[in-house]
């Protein structure tokens, strides 16, 4: 090797392209053992699939459409306090989640896991319902996502307007239709172009988070919260009699935005060294976003002097009234522009994510018409059916949308089954599955157990704490109907599984040993080309 180094640059390069190729044959015969053929080109680097968990999560723009929770709830306390406490435990739903996605690295993800740590009479049921559940949230929180990206526009506009024009909600279900398509033509790319994209994504959404909280607290010096006030002052606006039932409620919105970070695992089988890389992307997205948010939450708490005044605003979203208080139109509109750029790239991380998973179910025939959805294309060698199955049912989810309390029922749907999906896994992970786990380069070791445990009850505390209304004595445009949703996916899967799955499913599919199809993975085309 050093020989041919000092020959000159050809050979250097050689080199290189032959250490590269060694990766991608020891990530495919990984993924081979666990017993899928790679079909996927493994051009996401180790910072590149960090850049896209952490861009799935939007830290900017999540806090911006979530400030309502914790202002309504807590006011100063619960903006602050409220988003760092849940961070705290979902740090422990990421490690275990990390472990996992180290030991088995397949877009399949939290129902493979599921699959493999659960009791063989129970794996394949298991695998049902795991699947299920992080499908429903993965395809309604692009919905969920991208609807708030028109909202936004449609607060743009009406701070623009002055509040002259505000649109109707069969406009701004236009606006989701036009992102939504939109995000199906970028989704459709090649997995070199998806990679390469993210780290645009990243650079945006850092940039406008640190422009937003040294805006918010040098713009708003002389108008400001004290400090006492910014960390410390508890209001409830919530209309529940308890204080500190009001101040849990502030804990959605942190977990609307902690979701997603699993999409580490499920681009695995198009990462590059996936073992080390997936479980490094979860752990650190996780904290980079509860860190940059909380950072951005302590500034907005400093830049509000009055709840109230920002609970009463007309804009749809309340963060929009800050900004326009602290920084004036030009400057509201300016930021605010930033702010929908990374909203936008966040539901077009999310719909990869979200066709990721939608492919790997069907891979393993387990949806409704599955071998449309598992179909490579041949020119980008992504799974494009399977991208434009979830902008079409995100769209017909969007019809929500005309009622907002439906809406928000969507959304806390989306955390639901995706923390119960989570969940799952590593709660097998910790009983029946505790001695089936190959540990992978990244591991917990007998850290394990206490850390899962954790990790179980902080998800079966906020699941149910999720279902509750936000306010007190609901009406029904008030009440959370997100029970609703997850009774009739729950129904739905049962009855599927005990009329029909359970007589064809028995869970992952081994597909290493079926023929070649025509499009060759990665090292395949490598050795084609070095020939």
């Amino acid at each position: 090797m050093l020989t041919k180094r000092e020959k000159g640059p050809v050979n250097v390069l050689t080199v290189e392209y032959t250490d590269t190729q060694s990766i991608i044959r020891a990530d495919d015969a990984k993924l081979a053992e666990l017993g899928y053929r790679s079909v996927f080109r493994r051009e996401f680097s180790r910072i590149e699939t960090i850049s896209f968990a952490f861009s799935i999560m939007g830290v900017i723009a999540s806090v911006s459409s979530t400030l309502s929770f914790g202002l309504a709830n807590g006011g100063h306390a619960g903006m602050v306090f409220g988003w760092f406490i849940p961070c705290c435990f979902v740090m422990f739903v990421a490690l275990s989640m990390a472990e996992l996605a180290s030991s088995m690295p397949t877009s399949a993800g939290l129902y493979y896991f599921s699959a493999k740590l659960a009791p063989p009479k129970y794996s394949a049921l298991a695998s049902w319902i795991t699947g299920w559940a992080n499908i429903t949230g993965q395809v309604t929180l692009v919905c969920g996502i991208d609807f708030t990206c028109a909202q936004m526009i449609t607060t743009a506009i009406a701070v623009n307007t002055d509040g002259a024009v505000i649109l109707s909600a069969g406009a701004t279900f236009g606006i989701l239709l036009a992102i939504l398509f939109s995000h199906g033509i970028v989704c459709s790319a090649a997995t070199s172009v998806l990679a390469r994209l993210n780290l645009f994504y990243v650079v945006i959404n850092v940039g406008t988070s640190i422009a937003a909280i040294v805006a918010l607290l040098v713009l708003s010096d002389g108008n400001r919260a004290s400090t006492a006030d910014a960390f410390t002052l508890l209001e409830n606006n919530s209309g529940w009699a308890s204080d500190g039932w009001a101040f849990i409620l502030t804990f959605t919105a942190p977990m609307w935005t902690l979701t997603g970070y699993d999409s580490a695992a499920h681009i695995s089988e198009e990462t590059a060294n996936a073992a080390t890389a997936a479980p490094l992307a979860i752990i650190v997205s996780v904290i980079g976003t509860a860190c940059l948010g909380w950072l951005l939450l302590i500034a907005t708490s400093f830049a509000i002097p009055s709840v109230g005044d920002i609970l009463s605003s007309r804009l749809p979203l309340p963060m929009g009234q800050v900004f326009l208080n602290v920084m004036g139109k030009r400057g509201m509109l300016a930021i605010w522009s930033l702010i929908i750029i990374v909203q936008y790239v966040t539901g077009a991380a999310q719909a990869v994510d979200a066709s990721r998973v939608v492919f790997a179910f069907a891979r393993d025939n387990a949806l409704p018409g599955s071998r449309y959805w598992k179909k490579i294309n041949r020119y980008t060698q992504t799974p494009v059916n399977a991208v434009w199955f979830v902008i079409f049912i995100s769209a017909i989810c969007g019809v929500l949308g005309f009622s907002q309390t439906a809406l928000t029922s969507l959304a806390g749907s989306s955390v639901i089954g995706l923390y119960t999906s989570y969940a799952a896994p590593i709660f097998l992970r910790i009983t029946s599955g505790r001695d089936k786990l190959i540990p992978g380069p990244f591991n917990l070791g007998r850290w394990s157990t206490p850390i899962g445990a954790i990790a179980v009850s902080w998800v079966t505390f906020i699941v149910v704490m999720l279902f509750f209304p936000l306010v007190h004595n609901p009406n029904a445009q008030d009440m959370n109907y997100s029970v609703v949703i997850i009774l009739g996916v729950f129904i739905f899967a049962t009855l599927s599984w005990v009329l029909s799955a359970r007589k064809w499913f028995t869970g992952p599919v081994r597909t290493i040993d079926e023929m070649p199809s025509s499009s060759p993975s990665q090292s395949e085309s490598l050795e084609k080309e070095r020939a």
